[in-house]
């Protein structure tokens, strides 16, 4: 990490971690924020339900949750980006303070409750990014909607002709009963109408799916059978967890979701289950902060993996050392490609 990259983080942690968060993307805007440019080689260079990426380490939704940073963001060193979540209509979220930092355990708890500016706001800026560089939209929906599993869909039919792939979120924990349509008849449901939205735009993207840690093993399966039925493109592995165990930080009792290191293991295991039950490709994301876990996850069956909460403690130029690191792992084991080590190692975490 750069000086100027230091000084900023230990700036930015004086302030509400809400707060610190704004002014980083009020700097990549502004364009004073450090941008690493594009990190690819033949290595990492990598193909995930027919979208190419220039490397396999994306960026996690909600960073962005408005589309307000796209073009720093995609010379960041970032192989694809997902901003979001967008809801229908704008909705301000939960109650502040919402987001916590813990850092002892290099984590974070947030309840954000998918506050964001509404899709048509988001639509009008993604209409306006770079045509180079992967993007995709997280679709969530209104916490008072009548009908939250059509909110996907209108998010898709709203916001789909400006990306290149859209991922339903019911595995935030901060909107009530959201993750009751994780089950197989509500989830199967839900994807069939977001398929038929998708199938109805003129250039038809790819859609996944994001899932929480905290599932059984039965869970996994039905999740499995509902994206397979469904013909779904790619299942994102895992969201945040309520799981608190093992935390020393004060904010530690927080309600929320929880990011960051103490996450890794969890949703890395679930990786590995979902990757010994399905075929479709897999994105590993949970407590990613460094080159070795951003391979474990690789090697326990993710196709590319996402990050966010890492770069609350380590900068944005974060992305860029996992994807470079990443690349000499790849060369030391003699794989001459990315996508020869996905789950390589599976059944180090069965």
């Amino acid at each position: 990490m750069s000086f100027y990259e230091r000084f900023g983080l230990s700036v930015l942690h004086k302030f509400d971690p809400e707060v610190a968060h704004g002014l980083s993307i009020k700097a990549l805007k502004m364009g004073i924020a450090p941008l690493a440019g594009d990190v690819t080689s033949d290595r990492l260079r990598t193909t995930v339900a027919g979208l190419k990426f220039s490397n396999p380490v994306g960026l996690a939704a909600g960073f962005d949750k408005n589309a307000e940073a796209i073009s720093p963001l995609l010379r960041a060193g970032f192989g694809f980006i997902e901003v979001g979540a967008a809801t229908p209509r704008p909705q301000s979220g939960n109650a502040k303070p919402r987001l916590f930092r813990l850092t002892q355990d290099q984590a974070a708890i947030n309840r954000f409750g998918f506050n964001n500016e509404g899709m048509d706001v988001i639509a009008s800026r993604l209409a306006k990014r770079p045509k180079s560089g992967v993007v995709g939209i997280n679709l969530g929906a209104n916490k008072d909607s009548d009908d939250r599993a059509a909110d996907f869909a209108k998010v898709l039919t709203r916001c789909g002709p400006h990306v290149d792939f859209a991922t339903v979120n019911v595995s935030s924990p901060n909107t009530e009963k959201l993750r009751d349509l994780q089950g197989k008849d509500a989830l199967t449901a839900l994807l069939s109408g977001v398929m038929t939205a998708r199938d109805a735009l003129d250039a038809p993207i790819p859609v996944f799916l994001k899932i929480a840690p905290d599932l059984t093993d039965k869970d996994l399966e039905d999740i499995v059978a509902a994206a397979t039925e469904t013909k779904l493109d790619a299942i994102i592995t895992t969201n945040t967890t309520l799981d608190r165990e093992g935390l020393t930080s004060a904010h530690k009792d927080e309600l929320g979701g929880l990011s960051g290191a103490p996450l890794f293991e969890k949703s890395t295991r679930v990786l590995a289950k979902m990757s010994s039950l399905t075929d479709i490709p897999l994105i590993g994301v949970g407590g990613v902060s460094n080159a070795e876990q951003a391979y474990a996850k690789i090697q326990a069956g993710a196709s590319a993996v996402q990050l966010y909460t890492a770069m609350v403690y380590h900068g944005l130029g974060l992305a860029a050392k996992i994807a470079t690191g990443l690349d000499e792992r790849l060369k030391a084991d003699g794989f001459s490609n990315v996508s020869e080590a996905v789950g390589s190692k599976k059944d180090d975490w069965l």
